[in-house]
């Protein structure tokens, strides 16, 4: 009789919060899903950890920003994994014994450099440094036995720049299902809402080009539109001054109740966005039937395809007339429906079952090491 694979999976980069943020969902949200089809074991650091994961067994190591993760593979080795897959790039292999799958989510800190700030500062100082040539990202990719990534555009990207002995495969990331309160419709049972409005999900990082969105609300008296995440009296007190006749709300964070409730009463969600290295926003919007209005920007188009309207973000006058021309009859509608068929292409179990296929194939022959 065969035995059975040992997966283990690195979920180190899940939050403690109990907020995701992007990688955090992505660790989770394909565990749980792969989690169904296979054994696994979670690797984490905290078990705070664990209120984002699913029930299933687990062991604790060093964590990720411990001067001990160049040698946590000498922690993982006691396990006796078959294969190992981390949703970064960055954990530690020096000694290790087992076949290693890493994942680069995007290369976006190499055109845009400032760090995020949650970061000590010596961890954003060394963020800086890694992103000023690529050789470093280089060197932790050839680590691998094999590369995994989340889009073809990413995937794209690696092979122009030559990183990794060997192309990434995609594993899409996905969005988790959206709360429904009581009185929904179906997402594809939808019509235009009475109240025009406009959805941001998203950081307030330069990147993310949350300014052009404010300016173009200014010109657009009819519309409000909602800022959903944490935001910094700072930047909240800059966007106000940036357009004194915009309609704003800021969440500051809101729950994921509260986050549904007001994307499935949207006309539409958007985002400015100059880079990104997938989108979940964009995927949750469509998923509820509420159309994506977006940056023309090539991870956007993979996302996105024909369901969503697209604007050059450095134009506000773009914005103003994508959000606008949901307002042709019958416009408003064939975006929802659309989206919606759009959004079912990314899920969690479908990645998972990529993942798996992955992992089964370089536990039986994995690369050079």
């Amino acid at each position: 009789m065969t035995r059975e694979l040992k997966i283990a999976i690195d979920c180190r980069y899940v939050r403690v919060d109990g907020r995701h943020d992007g990688i955090s969902r992505y660790s989770a949200g394909i565990v749980e899903a792969l989690g169904r089809l296979h054994p696994v074991t979670m690797l984490i650091s905290d078990d705070r950890q664990l209120q984002l994961l699913p029930d299933l067994p687990h062991a604790k190591i060093a964590s990720p920003t411990s001067p001990l993760e160049p040698l946590v593979a000498l922690q993982v080795n006691r396990l006796k994994p078959d294969v190992v897959w981390s949703a970064m790039q960055t954990m530690g292999s020096f000694g290790r014994r087992y076949p290693l799958v890493l994942t680069l989510h995007d290369l976006i800190y190499y055109r845009h450099r400032t760090p995020p700030a949650q970061f000590a500062w010596w961890v954003r100082a060394l963020w800086r440094l890694y992103h000023l040539s690529w050789w470093p990202q280089r060197f932790l990719l050839s680590r691998a036995d094999a590369l995994v990534t989340v889009s073809e555009t990413t995937a794209r990207l690696m092979r122009e720049n030559h990183l990794g002995r060997m192309d990434a495969v995609v594993v899409y990331n996905a969005a988790d299902a959206l709360p429904v309160s009581s009185g929904s419709l179906p997402a594809t049972d939808r019509t235009p809402p009475e109240k025009r409005s406009l959805v941001y999900m998203g950081a307030f990082l330069a990147y993310k080009n949350v300014e052009a969105l404010v300016r173009a609300a200014a010109r657009l008296p009819e519309y409000t539109l909602h800022l959903m995440s944490r935001v910094s009296p700072e930047d909240r007190a800059r966007l106000r001054a940036l357009a004194p006749d915009a309609d704003l709300v800021f969440h500051n964070g809101a729950s994921d109740e509260e986050y549904a409730e007001t994307l499935r009463n949207a006309t539409a969600l958007v985002t400015a966005s100059l880079d990104e290295g997938f989108g979940i926003p964009v995927v949750e919007g469509m998923s509820v039937g509420t159309p994506a209005v977006i940056s023309d920007i090539p991870i956007f188009r993979e996302v996105g395809g024909d369901a969503a309207v697209y604007f050059d973000p450095r134009d506000d006058a773009s914005i103003v007339d994508a959000v606008r021309s949901l307002e042709d009859p019958g416009e408003w509608r064939r975006r929802s429906v659309a989206g919606v068929e759009r959004a079912a292409a990314f899920s969690w179990d479908a990645s998972a079952a990529v993942l798996l296929q992955l992992l089964e194939k370089t536990a039986r022959d994995p690369g050079h090491r």
